[in-house]
């Protein structure tokens, strides 16, 4: 089951729609809702990251920015260090 939802598109992008719907033989409807969820999946997944990472930090798992500086200037050299954990 779908569900309608309107939105404005200004001239350019809603003829650009119309003609990738056109060659891709979809509608743009059709095409609109697969950027739609696309989008929404990205963006669900990217704030799930972004509080995951919160909640490290809350729980003192960080690693300090003094530790990540000097592994990063390591890089290239002869004595390049790993990754902090």
């Amino acid at each position: 089951m779908t569900e309608t939802l309107s939105i404005r598109l200004d001239p350019t992008t809603k003829q650009r729609l119309s003609a990738l719907a056109l060659h891709s033989k979809r509608s743009a409807s059709f095409l609109a809702a697969e950027a739609v969820a696309a989008f929404v999946e990205q963006e669900e997944w990217q704030i799930g990251e972004m509080q995951a990472g919160a909640a490290e930090l809350d729980a003192g798992k960080g690693i300090s920015h003094g530790r990540v500086a000097e592994w990063v200037r390591s890089w290239g050299t002869a004595t390049e260090k790993k990754a902090p954990r």
